[in-house]
């Protein structure tokens, strides 16, 4: 009953305040034809009369005021909820969930992230590594963050940060005891560090590309990881060869501690990206998120 009724509520309520159908149509925009059928239908209905009308005035019976006063306060109630929803939108703030890989948050999403945080003390961000290609809907987070590649089609996706490549490195203890590949194909007589698919489980194949040409080559060895850092340790240990991104293994490069090789077949590509599966009704914190994100290169 107050499913076919709440319009009609709200009407006598107007109507009340206002003593005339004609103010309280043109304040509810509709027409006083329309409102005076309603409140006729509201009262047949409910089997009794809730306004004395005149040619001058309108009034509300002793039942329509008791309906009124009882009612005024419940609808106040839930138009002030709607302001504070409607506030809560526009404001800087609120929770924020994000998944990412693990290489995505360290080198683009984090250095993003800290002066957002500091210019908005009152958004609230939670932050999942996660290196499987994690389903945002089913798992109510508000964003992800994958390379462009993996991005689903119905997602909408930004750009975040610029291109990238993967490089093999090793250590010059390593090089000098074993030599140097000079084709991805030389890597088969190589000890290779291999990385854990965390998707479907399988090792993954190393992957090269040469203007244009692109080259599989599935490698062995003694280690196999599923996350990045243990990876290039055991590099910088001597145990073998590892493809990983190039800036994660820059400092490492720099001091010395490994060499790069196979340069040539290590070709850029595009960077991450931030996905999301709309655009319309974002709250404005994830709206100034998105801006502080975007890749500006």
């Amino acid at each position: 009953m107050l499913k076919d009724n709440f319009n009609e509520l709200y009407y006598l309520i107007v109507i009340a305040r206002e003593r005339s159908f004609t103010r309280a149509a043109a304040k509810l925009g509709v027409s006083q034809s329309a409102l005076s059928h309603a409140i006729r239908g509201l009262e047949e209905r409910l089997g009794i009369r809730l306004l004395t009308r005149t040619t001058r005035s309108v009034a509300p019976t002793e039942a329509g005021e008791l309906l009124i006063n009882n009612l005024s306060p419940k609808f106040d109630e839930i138009e002030n909820d709607l302001v504070s929803l409607m506030e809560m939108r526009d404001a800087i703030a609120g929770n924020i969930r994000i998944t990412a890989g693990e290489h995505a948050m360290e080198s683009t999403v984090w250095p993003l992230l800290k002066p957002f945080l500091a210019a908005y003390p009152d958004v609230r961000i939670e932050l999942t590594i996660d290196n499987t290609l994690t389903d945002i809907v089913s798992s109510r987070f508000d964003a992800g963050i994958r390379l462009g590649e993996q991005v689903a089609k119905d997602m909408i996706a930004v750009r975040i940060g610029p291109d990238w490549r993967m490089v093999v490195v090793g250590s010059p203890a390593y090089f000098e005891k074993y030599g140097k590949p000079q084709t991805p194909h030389d890597l088969q007589n190589h000890n290779c560090i291999n990385m854990r698919l965390p998707t479907m489980g399988g090792v993954y194949t190393w992957e090269f590309s040469q203007h244009g040409r692109e080259v599989k080559v599935k490698v062995e060895g003694q280690l196999i990881f599923n996350n990045l850092p243990s990876r290039i340790d055991a590099a910088i240990s001597g145990f073998g060869l590892a493809l990983v991104p190039e800036d994660a293994a820059e400092k490492a490069v720099a001091a010395g501690k490994l060499e790069k090789v196979l340069e040539n077949w290590s070709e850029p590509f595009p960077g991450y990206y931030l996905y999301y599966p709309s655009r319309k009704q974002h709250t404005a914190a994830f709206a100034r998120l998105i801006d502080a994100l975007r890749y500006k290169g």
